[in-house]
């Protein structure tokens, strides 16, 4: 294996049914006790082709960039966050509303038909008019609540785009294990084979030859398993692109582990993390919400004017004892508050608390901007020394042991046990160095979504 690429044979192939038309005639021209052996090795092998894995759904070969630019675009979740820019824009405008001004209309008559007292009407208008800066605080507020909704949206994506690319990772990660556990399997069925034809000639005991066919059945099992954990993580790529997921169509992931390994330096990476993170901008972002809220607050505490303006009729009176000729009346006035609520300075204090809440929030931020990038690359740089450690030659060794142990095991010269420890133990250095590949690819993910750096590609 060089270069997190598997060597592993394809599965399709390992489950190739012999052409038996070609085969009969060599059947009918063996001798009485080869023909049983063969047909007893024919009923052995159909037995595990019947007990093959389902890996026959149609996939569709996906590339990482393609992937994360359909995560951008189709994402649900994100295409929901997105809506909360547009709500804070609505919010400017909302903000920018100045009072209402407030029409009335009214009627009256004197009552006093028989002494001819007339009628008259009135119209007025009222508006409110807002001192000490109110709307412009208002108007403030809303825009920079907008600017903390977009660095919100911002770092949502940036923790999106961190997990897809971990969901991708895992989905290969998977394929792999399934090939891995496949091979081992495939491999202790032909051992499986040629043990049932060794103890028909007599060479090895009955135990030994059920034995190796009960390891390869456990293995098949182990095959069935990773074959269920590969699909979940397919299907879980569907999710994440919002499109439909089917028994018989899987996206597949394309890519490799090969390239993973970086140089960085911790102190450029937080300083970078501190001038990049997008929460961090968002905690420096609250704090002048909080100065916002308090300038508002405070204008809020300062009384508004209310205006008034209107118009009279009042029609002629007619009457004998004091006839008086109709007229036209036209007022204006000032409503001034009575502010008692000024009082209680509940809101006041409430953004004064804001403001000083958000002060805290941002060094506790940077505090953990520092914790996170610290501590992602010190669990970078173990999962390269682990990797470093598989390519001194671990995997070629255990291929070695196992190749030595099946070849004196065919030759009588060692037992099964021992087969089946070199088995497992090339099977675990497999998947760790396949477990080691993934760990090194996920813990470079977590450092650049920590540093907020992204040169992730596969």
């Amino acid at each position: 294996m060089e270069g997190g690429k598997s060597k592993l044979r394809n599965p399709k192939s390992a489950f190739q049914i012999p052409n038996l038309n070609s085969e009969i005639p060599k059947l009918f021209a063996m001798q009485p006790k080869q023909l049983i052996l063969t047909i007893a090795c024919l009923l052995v092998y159909t037995h595990f082709v019947s007990a093959q894995t389902d890996t026959a759904f149609v996939r569709l070969p996906l590339r990482y960039a393609d992937f994360l630019a359909q995560v951008g675009q189709e994402n649900r979740l994100f295409a929901a966050e997105k809506f909360n820019i547009s709500l804070a824009e609505a919010s400017i405008e909302i903000a920018k509303i100045f009072p209402d001004p407030e029409l009335g209309f009214g009627w009256f008559d004197n009552g006093q038909r028989r002494m001819q007292m007339g009628y008259g009407f009135e119209t007025a208008i009222g508006w409110t008019l807002e001192l000490g800066g109110k709307r412009k605080a208002r108007i403030a507020l809303a825009q920079s609540e907008r600017e903390l909704t977009r660095y919100l949206v911002q770092d949502f994506y940036r923790n999106l785009r961190a997990d897809a690319t971990l969901s991708f990772l895992s989905a290969l990660h998977n394929r792999f294990q399934y090939q891995v556990r496949l091979s081992s399997y495939q491999s202790m069925r032909q051992i499986a084979l040629s043990d049932s034809v060794r103890y028909r000639l007599g060479a090895i005991t009955e135990i030994d030859a059920r034995q190796s066919l009960l390891e390869a059945g456990a293995m098949l099992n182990d095959v069935f398993q990773a074959e269920a954990d590969w699909k979940s993580s397919l299907a879980a790529l569907h999710l994440l692109i919002a499109r439909p997921v089917s028994a018989d169509t899987l996206l597949l992931p394309e890519g490799d582990f090969s390239r993973f390994e970086r140089n960085f330096n911790l102190n450029e990476l937080i300083i970078t993390a501190q001038n990049n993170r997008a929460d961090l901008m968002a905690a420096l972002q609250q704090k002048d919400v909080g100065e916002k809220m308090l300038r508002l607050a405070k204008a809020n505490r300062i009384i508004d004017l209310g205006l008034a303006a209107g118009i009279g009729y009042t029609s002629y009176v007619t009457n004998v004892i004091a006839p008086t000729p109709s007229f036209t009346a036209v007022t204006g006035g000032i409503a001034i508050p009575l502010r008692f609520s000024n009082k209680f300075a509940g809101e006041l204090k409430a953004a004064k608390a804001v403001q000083a809440q958000a002060d805290v929030l941002y060094q506790q931020a940077e505090l953990q901007i520092q914790n996170e990038v610290t501590q992602a690359y010190f669990q970078y740089e173990a999962a390269k020394k682990q990797v470093r450690q598989f390519n001194t030659g671990l995997l070629g060794e255990a291929q070695a042991v196992l190749s030595g142990k099946i070849y004196s095991y065919q030759r009588g010269e060692t037992s099964l046990l021992e087969v089946l420890n070199a088995q497992r133990t090339y099977n675990e250095v497999q998947q760790n160095y396949y477990s080691a590949l993934f760990q090194l690819a996920a813990t470079l993910v977590e450092l650049e979504r920590a540093a907020a750096i992204w040169d992730i590609d596969l």
